[in-house]
């Protein structure tokens, strides 16, 4: 299943973000965002960004991503409300570009924004693809004990309910194991 493929490939990227920076709970284990370089490095990673993040890009991005959890929050009206207050305060609105040798193509976000403002606005007008569509409860919240990790279920028949196999192992070994 594919919503298209620039909102494939930034809804994806946005769902690392999130993880990455948000604390709470990730595989039975207590999460805690890293600081620092490592941080950067890891937003880097989930942006598939080759160069150095400044830090003050990091926090920005930081800031928002309470806001880009409430995408996967299960509460679609919720979803919908703070995903169209980021859009709003990103200053998010399509344009065509094209640079770098690319061809054509559409960009999401304002001609003035900072760097992380820009990257919030396409990642929430990504997830607002999405809300906006049929497929709007293939955001979520990963259902395993002690994990709250958010994804986005692609397969084909939308029953996905763990961030991970790891999450999905972890459940059912326990059930088996209550079972027994």
């Amino acid at each position: 299943m594919n919503f298209n493929s620039h909102t494939d490939a930034v809804v994806a990227m946005f769902v690392t973000l999130v993880n990455v920076l948000t604390p709470g709970e990730r595989r039975g284990r207590p999460y805690a965002v890293p600081s620092g370089p490592e941080l950067a490095a890891e937003v880097a990673a989930a942006l598939r960004e080759r160069g150095e993040i400044a830090e003050a890009d990091v926090a920005e991005l930081a800031g928002y991503a309470a806001d880009l959890r409430a995408a996967f929050s299960g509460d679609h009206d919720l979803a919908c409300t703070v995903i169209n207050q980021v859009l709003d305060a990103t200053d998010a609105r399509p344009h065509l570009s094209g640079h770098d040798g690319e061809p054509w193509h559409l960009h999401f976000h304002g001609t003035t924004g900072t760097w992380a403002a820009n990257w919030v606005a396409s990642g929430a007008t990504a997830l607002a693809i999405v809300l906006g569509g049929e497929f709007h409860d293939r955001l979520g919240v990963c259902t395993a004990d002690r994990c709250d990790r958010v994804f986005v279920d692609v397969s084909r028949n939308g029953t996905r309910r763990f961030c991970s196999t790891a999450c999905q192992n972890r459940t059912k070994t326990a059930a088996f194991r209550a079972r027994v």
